[in-house]
């Protein structure tokens, strides 16, 4: 089986870097996803609507952009591996801070700084993921990686339904600070990008890295890929731009409406959000595992 191949030719490194970003984009959506389940009772401590509280997932979203600039820049200055490493730290600690939000106003404000480490994650974690693999195995992989999405909704799900009915809203997000333990396993077993290793080696001189050269540089090199490939750019953030719109528009309140219009229980809830969480990764990975039969436009 292809499949199988391609996992077997991988070596140590590579492995392990796959299953850091893969866990890493995983364990990111499970901190998103648990406040889509806890909507109308967070909405009720904090004394405010339902519509209200969305906006908490709204302002999620509309940081993730400003996340995935910074962090990109700073990942392509100094880094996949150790800027990845903050981005879960700091990401990790903005959910410890939802947990303990006094208010709604503080609430937004940790979810927004929670927007900006969301964006962040994403793409440290495929760059580095990517640029680890062999090309002929990146379409596969890729497919995996981004079902790590879909696995976060599913853990998210399965630990609202055991969590919840027991701690309520504010210990999902003390789970949800787990995460931070990734860093220990990137810190020893994931190497940095070969592709950024390359490319910094270009600018080094005599053992020191000279960081204006390196920023020129970077610079530079963006002006060339926008210049030369500005259509692409632009047709995938607008592909994006709708996938997004498909995704968030059709899930993020889906377990507020399954209770609230649907009166289903938190158990059944939790189940319905693991059937369609398994759905999506099935569909994930076969499209992934085409892709790599027939080509990524195709």
């Amino acid at each position: 089986m292809e499949a199988v191949r391609l996992f077997k030719s991988l070596d140590h490194d590579q492995r392990n870097t796959f299953l850091a970003c893969f866990l890493g984009w995983t364990l990111d959506a499970f901190d998103f996803f648990l406040l889509t389940f806890v909507i109308v009772p967070m909405a009720h401590d904090f004394g405010t609507s339902v519509a209200d509280l969305g906006y908490a997932i709204t302002i999620t979203l509309a940081m993730r952009p400003v996340g995935a600039f910074i962090f990109g820049l700073l990942g392509d200055l100094f880094g996949r591996r150790i800027l990845l490493m903050i981005d879960i730290v700091f990401y990790s600690l903005m959910e410890l801070l939802t947990a303990f939000s006094p208010s709604y106003t503080w609430l937004l404000i940790f979810r927004a700084l929670y927007g900006v480490g969301m964006g962040g994650e994403w793409g440290l974690g495929a760059s580095l993921a990517m640029e680890s693999l062999p090309a002929d195995a990146r379409g596969l992989f890729s497919g995996i990686l981004q079902q790590g999405y879909m696995f976060g909704y599913l853990f998210g799900a399965l630990v609202y339904g055991i969590v919840f009915p027991l701690f309520g809203w504010r210990a999902l997000f003390v789970v949800g600070t787990l995460p931070a333990l990734l860093v220990i396993y990137i810190r020893v077993k994931v190497p940095e990008s070969p592709v950024w290793l390359r490319q910094t080696s270009t600018i080094i001189s005599s053992s020191r890295i000279r960081s204006a050269t390196t920023v020129r540089n970077f610079w530079t090199s963006l002006g060339n890929i926008l210049k030369r490939h500005w259509l692409l750019f632009i047709y995938v953030i607008l592909l994006m731009t709708a996938f997004n719109a498909m995704s968030h528009g059709t899930q993020d309140m889906y377990q507020t409406f399954l209770g609230e219009q649907r009166g289903l229980s938190v158990q059944a809830k939790s189940v319905i959000g693991i059937i369609y969480a398994v759905g999506a990764i099935c569909g994930g990975i076969l499209v992934g595992h085409l892709s790599q039969k027939f080509g990524r436009r195709r």
